[in-house]
């Protein structure tokens, strides 16, 4: 007998849900969750590397869709910026990490601050774990968020700018992937970098 799928009523991209504010919705392990983005000066972080000046690999650090589960890694391996991120308490919840590369797309896509062109390069867009999977940006879309609170000015608004994901590029130990808030453009770049990291948190929906 199968077990009962749960269900949550969900609300529109950019309003306040569970803890945050509802991002949309991955796929990971075969379960559908929704991505929460923290709020503004509680969940971002200043610039900083991805893991000090270490450029070793991080083993457990490769998902494209479980942030959490690459956050834990880099914790383990001494990133100062994972171990703040999984220290924080946000709104009574304790469950906060960096998100991996497709959770971040997915947050730029629904609450892109800007009405600027997005890049159209590589992989920029493609993300097989969004729900519905998408493909790659063209000039025009994803367009300026709709949700008011997110756009540029907005108290909620995501500044443009490179972003680190909790991925870590699988080619090489030295580099991780990042997205930019201003076109969407996403690469692999040096850890020793310093760029800001935003929490997520997600909330299983079936």
């Amino acid at each position: 007998m199968n077990a009962p799928e749960t269900r949550i009523a969900l609300p529109a991209i950019g309003e306040a849900f569970a803890g945050g504010f509802f991002a949309g919705l991955i796929e990971s392990g075969g379960s559908r969750f929704a991505i929460i983005m923290s709020p503004a000066g509680e969940g971002r972080h200043r610039d900083t590397e991805w893991n000090g000046h270490s450029l070793e690999t991080v083993e457990g650090a490769l998902s494209y869709c479980d942030g959490r589960a690459n956050t834990k890694a880099m914790a383990e391996a001494g990133s100062e910026v994972a171990k703040w991120a999984l220290g924080r308490r946000i709104a009574d919840r304790e469950d906060w990490y960096i998100p991996a590369l497709d959770e971040l797309e997915l947050v730029y896509r629904n609450l892109k601050p800007t009405a600027k062109e997005n890049a159209c390069y590589a992989r920029a867009g493609i993300n097989l774990h969004a729900v519905p999977p998408t493909l790659p940006y063209t000039r025009t879309e994803p367009g300026q968020t709709t949700a008011a609170a997110f756009q540029a000015g907005g108290e909620q608004a995501i500044e443009p700018g490179y972003y680190w994901s909790s991925t870590q590029d699988a080619g090489d130990s030295g580099w991780a992937w990042g997205q930019y808030f201003g076109n969407g453009d996403q690469g692999h770049v040096h850890k020793s970098n310093e760029y800001p990291a935003l929490l997520v948190r997600r909330e299983l929906i079936q």
